[in-house]
């Protein structure tokens, strides 16, 4: 049986556009490399630019 991992313990890498950290996905196992966005959001908008709002 697969023990369960606590979030803390998955690779994590900063956001392309805004910055923040984001945690490793199963759906990104394959290309975690590649992973440059947290969020589809993220990968709309221009690469080193903020999304509207984002105040950090």
């Amino acid at each position: 049986m697969v023990r369960m991992r606590r979030k803390a313990d998955l690779p994590s890498k900063p956001c392309a556009t805004c910055g923040r950290p984001f945690a490793w996905r199963k759906k990104w196992a394959r290309d975690w490399e590649a992973v440059r966005y947290c969020s589809d959001r993220c990968r709309s908008g221009k690469a080193g630019e903020k999304p509207p709002g984002v105040t950090r």
